[in-house]
């Protein structure tokens, strides 16, 4: 099993698409139940920080960056959304795609990525703490999601060595 991973390209949206719906339906991944069409997702994503990991040629996941704010002081704060297929969980690829794009990250001058992830996705949860990043807290009742629960969020976050801050 070869994985490599490259830049994500406007032909990968359906399979992007696709993994994005497998990780809405496990309940434990997204508030919403809706995958957005590209243009929503394009325009909610930054263009210099989107990969998708692929095994023999196929998509097997994906990881993209987000703002986490318009005011140019947090320029350098994202949020990171990382997915893989269903199929290839299990296999390394979450650890590869989300080192790779923490790298490439701090390449475009990014001193924080922070993730959000539901207190019950335990996989997620060590996945993120195994490439460094650490729990800052966890949010109580940040949103309803698509069957109307309320759902807690662990804040966790990881600051680049190289932006010369603790």
């Amino acid at each position: 099993m070869e994985i490599t991973i490259r830049t994500m390209q406007d032909g990968d949206w359906n399979d992007v698409a696709a993994i994005f719906k497998e990780g809405i339906a496990s309940g434990n991944a997204n508030y919403t139940n809706t995958v957005p069409n590209f243009e929503e997702w394009n325009a909610g994503h930054i263009e210099k920080c989107r990969f998708v990991a692929t095994i023999d040629g196929k998509v097997a996941g994906w990881a993209a960056l987000s703002p986490t704010s318009s005011r140019e002081v947090f320029s350098g704060v994202v949020e990171v959304s990382i997915y893989i297929a269903k199929s290839c969980r299990g296999n390394g690829i979450g650890e590869i795609l989300l080192n790779h794009i923490i790298a490439e990250s701090e390449k475009a001058g990014i001193w924080t990525v922070q993730a959000y992830i539901f207190e019950e996705n335990l996989p997620s949860l060590k996945l993120h703490e195994k490439c460094g990043f650490y729990k800052v807290g966890v949010r109580k009742n940040m949103a309803k999601d698509f069957k109307g629960r309320w759902r807690n969020n662990v804040l966790l976050e990881r600051r680049s060595s190289k932006a010369g801050i603790d």
